[in-house]
């Protein structure tokens, strides 16, 4: 083969690879992760995702570019964030967390964006549907059914005694309503009476804590980054006023919090690296289902449960993934 014709076929492959034409004079695809917390807070997240896209050919830094953004859990940035994702032209958007990947929808209808966690596609806009989502916007759901109902029965066996329970939300959430009605039917199923407090910022989050100080016999916290980022406050705080706490992330319990049982986060920030990786590759958004979680996890804090005086029983440590001593 001349030298004429191997040019011809390289010009050929490069023109039909989906990034090329956006990147322009890129040399390679650009990636833009757009968190909802900060570096710190989600390290785990970034990491599977970069383990993954290695696995599947994209280095950062030799075959994929990625710009990081950082909402720290302050809602008013997200938008901005997407804003300016948009200017660079990123190839893909990579919007870890419900608020991220709203934002990035409101940015543009165009460029693809792929979310790793969010808490119900479909009642938040996201998608059309989970089998179907329609647009440029895919990835993989938190949502799974009786979620809410499995922690209570968890923190009942813990704390039999459980007849008032406080539960801690953003008040600028965006599904906070449907989240709080959740967890108030699986509470009104159990007979416990629901405390719920909507915060905005660290001081009001400590305001409410304090505020839940013989009030509550338990603590639900309705993650988000804005709880995640201020996980270490609110087990101190919950710890202080002798507040077992439940969550829906390992984090939380990592510093502190009593219990958690939800999907593991970095599983799906693993599995919507895939879709990036198609995304990249010529597929589009709206011909990949959202997937539903697949892999749950029980994490026990044995060292916050004995500060608090709780035994936990051995048939909720048998089922634990992770016990922390």
């Amino acid at each position: 083969m001349n030298r004429r014709a191997v040019m011809a076929m390289l010009a050929s492959a490069a023109a039909a690879m989906p990034w090329a034409a956006s990147a322009q004079q890129r040399a390679m695809p650009l990636i833009g992760f757009l968190g909802g917390g900060t570096p710190s807070s989600q390290r785990a997240w970034v990491d599977a995702l970069l383990r993954r896209l290695r696995e599947l050919g994209w280095i950062e830094g030799r075959t994929v570019a990625i710009e990081y953004r950082w909402g720290e859990g302050r809602s008013e940035r997200y938008d901005e964030l997407a804003a300016e994702f948009v200017r660079l032209k990123v190839d893909v958007i990579f919007a870890a967390g419900t608020e991220p990947a709203l934002a990035a929808k409101r940015a543009t209808a165009t460029i693809p964006i792929v979310f790793p966690t969010a808490g119900d596609p479909v009642a938040s806009g996201l998608v059309a549907s989970l089998a179907r989502p329609g647009g440029n916007i895919t990835g993989v759901s938190n949502l799974a059914t009786d979620l809410d109902a499995k922690r209570l029965e968890l923190l009942r066996e813990i704390v039999p005694s459980l007849k008032r329970l406080a539960v801690l939300v953003n008040a600028d959430y965006s599904v906070r309503e449907k989240e709080l009605a959740e967890v108030g039917s699986a509470a009104r199923a159990f007979g416990i009476e629901m405390v719920p407090a909507a915060v905005r910022g660290a001081e009001e989050i400590t305001l409410a804590l304090e505020g839940f100080k013989g009030r509550a016999d338990a603590l639900v916290v309705i993650g988000d980054p804005l709880m995640n980022l201020n996980r270490l406050r609110i087990s101190i705080l919950a710890l202080a006023g002798h507040l077992p706490t439940m969550h829906s992330q390992r984090e939380y319990v990592e510093l502190g919090g009593l219990l958690s049982y939800g999907p593991n986060y970095p599983d799906a920030s693993r599995r919507a690296a895939e879709y990036v990786d198609k995304i990249l590759r010529g597929a589009k958004p709206a011909d990949l289902p959202v997937e539903q979680p697949t892999k749950f996890e029980l994490v026990i804090n044995l060292i916050t449960a004995r500060a608090l005086g709780i035994t936990v029983p051995p048939t909720v440590l048998a089922r634990a993934d992770e016990v922390i001593e």
